[in-house]
């Protein structure tokens, strides 16, 4: 058995829990991946659940018993449902006695993505996947953050707003309120029923969850295919994505800076090139200078990072974590 682990790093998200255990010279121990959790108050003791089996696997993984409190020196945990201060006491609360590590950091996980993304220690960080959210830190550490509460705190985006506003585009396009979209045949054969109403019902009768973000794949396909309701959608994703870079952008006074913008989650994984266009377009017409990176490592090696920062890891630790913390790796430990 090994000796004791010096960080935990968890990105935690509706997809997925990535928790994986590193030395502080950037040694990966032990890394495992569960099932999504969101992290919220209505689902926040499904999701320690399953923040607590996917730390014990990766325990497993390192060779390292679980049952000895703390694990480790250091947790970092980035979590999708730390979005208003209330949050990060709520999930603290939840946390401690879990004793996971001598001391906690709890982060929103758009952190992750940020730190992943870039070699700094400041720039913002965007998550578009199943929800949206974005965060910013200066140069001299100070930070923003956004609610990302949904529609009651005035968002719009990720693949389950994007599916939701498909379902609405068919039934508005079916009842002749709007103008015709491929969605009207598309999203009922996505789900096996024949029309737009039938999809109602079976959300009427709980038979489909609300928040549809499988079909963001098949707004993309649409819009590809020349549907201008689709191409529209996607259109206000982009947009909205924008105006949070922005905001936080100017609310750092970094509209004259080289500050890294990371794009991490499954909506940037498409090849729809005019979607990404105008996120492009209307980042840098704000920030000319800015540098839009798409994230292509796993967030939770932004959680590592962040830990080893913290730690004052030596040089060589992030080129490390970073060759060995791979997707295939994560993939892996859900086969095993």
């Amino acid at each position: 058995m090994t000796s004791r682990p010096d960080i935990l790093a968890v990105d935690g998200g509706n997809s997925k829990v990535d928790a994986v255990l590193v030395a502080a010279d950037g040694t990966l121990l032990g890394a495992a991946r569960g099932g999504g959790a969101s992290f919220t108050p209505d689902e926040q003791l499904e999701s320690i659940a399953v923040l607590t089996d996917t730390v014990r696997r990766a325990c497993a993984d390192a060779g390292v018993g679980a049952e000895a409190r703390p694990l480790t020196r250091l947790g970092v945990l980035c979590l999708a449902g730390a979005d208003l201060p209330v949050d990060d006491r709520r999930l603290l609360r939840a946390l401690r006695p879990l004793r996971l590590a001598d001391e906690i950091v709890l982060h929103n996980d758009t952190f992750a993505v940020l730190r992943a993304g870039t070699e700094r220690s400041w720039g913002v960080g965007v998550v578009c996947g199943t929800g949206m959210n974005c965060s910013g830190v200066a140069p001299n550490g100070r930070c923003v953050r956004f609610a990302a509460l949904g529609e009651e705190s005035g968002d719009d985006g990720g693949g389950g707003w994007l599916g939701r506003a498909a379902i609405k585009a068919a039934v508005r396009g079916w009842d002749l309120r709007d103008a015709h979209t491929t969605l009207e045949k598309e999203v009922p054969a996505f789900y096996g029923v024949r029309s737009p109403m039938a999809v109602l019902e079976l959300i009427q009768t709980g038979r489909l969850d609300r928040y549809a973000a499988e079909l963001a794949p098949l707004v993309f396909r649409c819009a590809a295919e020349g549907d201008a309701v689709a191409r529209a959608l996607l259109d206000c994703q982009a947009d909205e994505i924008v105006a949070m870079v922005v905001s936080a952008v100017r609310r750092l006074h970094l509209t004259r800076r080289d500050v890294d913008v990371v794009l991490g989650g499954g909506l940037f994984h498409s090849d729809d090139g005019d979607f990404m266009e105008r996120v492009e377009r209307g980042i840098l017409a704000a920030a000319p200078a800015a540098r839009i990176r798409q994230l292509l490592v796993p967030p939770v090696v932004g959680a590592a990072l962040l830990g080893l920062d913290r730690l004052g890891a030596e040089s060589g630790a992030d080129a490390r974590i970073r060759s060995t913390l791979t997707r295939e790796r994560l993939v892996r430990s859900q086969e095993e």
